[in-house]
């Protein structure tokens, strides 16, 4: 979880983690939205597909990421946002 709030205008932090498999990105992105459902905070928006190897939701001042592992070598987010402060990382 990176705190983004000094280097962004859109969000507070973002989550970023990796499914090994479609089904776990899946499952991964469907439990964080339950429960945070649950607790009463809605997406505003979703984006992607497990099977694409990543998938976005939004929930306004954090942003889930769920990647594959392909894709998040890739993309690279966690070297883009290298300024934002760490609030936690696990291994």
């Amino acid at each position: 979880m990176l705190d983004v709030r000094a280097l962004c205008s859109f969000t507070d932090y973002f989550v970023i983690c990796t499914g090994d498999t479609e089904r776990h990105i899946e499952a991964i992105w469907q439990d964080i939205g339950e429960v945070l459902k649950s607790k009463g905070v809605l997406p505003h928006h979703n984006e992607g597909t497990a099977d694409s190897g990543w998938v976005l939701s939004d929930f306004g001042s954090v942003i889930v990421h769920v990647f594959a592992p392909l894709e998040r070598d890739y993309y690279q987010l966690d070297k883009l946002w290298n300024k934002a402060i760490p609030v936690v990382r696990i291994q």
